[in-house]
């Protein structure tokens, strides 16, 4: 199939549908020929954010749109979607690879916080990416993140959801760019060493913010939580996978307390987040000679990592290497898989992503 273009490495020429059919786009300095500059835009009746006269606008075109992203620190990366191919090598098909920086750009973790099934997951990943692999996105995609931690820590400013894994983020990402900034110094930096300052100073501020949160208390009128009879009480506390929240549930009422510190709720809690195997390494044992399943916790949370839990996670399809956000609302109405897949079983194909797997994809 022949290549149209003016020249092999351009995308070829644009397009456009009209009721006849596709009919290639022509630029109007073709029609207009030497007389282009002794029109004026009312004579050719049409709008100056339309006209491209030959390849000086064009190239003007583009330094605009670079000069506008690289001024508005504020500005979104303008690829936004769902789906994006992790390319690890050149292929005949594919120039290049894809990198993390790319995926963090491309894929929608702006509409991600918006849903309270991802947001744990985004604020996860930001948290891993703040420790270790920062220096390694691009600066596009550190702009991108900053972003999506500015809209973050606007969110739980405004719903009061979730303040302790903002702060936990923050204090980890205030951290390594202390780090970086006055002892690594602003070689492994991309740009100017006082925009970093700045975005140190941005996290110290949104950290003066949560802890000076207060949260107002809420005045309901209808059935609450301290309602319900004592076995359903005891039944959602056996829900929870996180320590932290049995532990602030249990200073609400005397009746959750007594209820928070149940020996069978803390035996649960750590034969459901580490292996039977590790409860003789590190045995606490309680004044009466029983085990202390509380303090076993604590005590196995610092040997041992806990396992993670998220109400929606990013797959990835091992046939077709596609790495998306799967709806799914459309997946049980439309059966779909949530990319164009072409495996027999789509869904046997699609693996659960964790935060930490997310950046291992890119680590070539």
């Amino acid at each position: 199939m022949p290549f149209l273009g003016q020249d092999w490495r351009s995308p070829g020429w644009s397009w456009i549908k009209t009721e006849d059919g596709w009919k290639r786009f022509e630029y109007l300095s073709h029609k207009l020929g030497d007389n282009i500059n002794e029109l004026t835009l009312e004579e050719l009746d049409i709008d100056k954010e339309n006209i491209y006269m030959g390849d000086v606008c064009e190239v003007a075109a583009k330094k605009r749109k670079k000069d506008f992203f690289n001024n508005n620190t504020k500005s979104q990366f303008f690829f936004q979607e769902r789906l994006i191919y992790v390319q690890k090598e050149s292929t005949r098909e594919r120039h290049g690879y894809c990198t993390l920086g790319e995926a963090f750009n491309r894929l929608d973790f702006s509409s991600a916080i918006q849903d309270v099934r991802r947001f744990n997951y985004v604020v996860k990943l930001l948290q891993l990416i703040a420790k270790s692999q920062l220096t390694s996105l691009s600066g596009a995609a550190q702009k991108n993140y900053f972003n999506v931690l500015e809209k973050i820590v606007k969110k739980v400013l405004d719903d009061h959801h979730n303040p302790r894994l903002i702060k936990a983020l923050l204090d980890d990402l205030s951290s390594t760019l202390c780090i970086l900034i006055r002892e690594v110094g602003k070689c492994v930096l991309i740009g100017n060493i006082n925009i970093w300052v700045c975005r140190l100073e941005t996290i110290l501020n949104w950290q003066q913010q949560l802890n000076n949160l207060q949260i107002p208390k809420q005045v309901s009128n209808g059935m609450t939580l301290s309602d319900l009879p004592l076995h359903m009480q005891n039944n959602i506390l056996f829900k929870f996978s996180d320590a932290c929240d049995i532990i602030n549930l249990g200073q609400t009422t005397p009746t959750l307390q007594m209820l928070s510190e149940d020996r069978q709720l803390w035996k649960k809690l750590c034969l459901f987040h580490f292996a039977e195997k590790q409860f003789c390494r590190h045995l606490s044992l309680s004044e009466k000679g029983h085990v202390d399943w509380k303090l076993m916790f604590f005590t196995l949370q610092k040997y041992y990592p806990v396992k993670e839990q998220y109400g929606d996670t990013l797959q990835f399809c091992r046939h077709c290497s596609i790495l998306f956000w799967n709806d799914r609302h459309l997946a049980l109405i439309f059966k779909d898989s949530g990319h164009p897949c072409t495996a027999n079983d789509p869904d046997s194909c699609l693996t659960p992503v964790s935060p930490q797997h997310f950046i291992d994809l890119f680590k070539f």
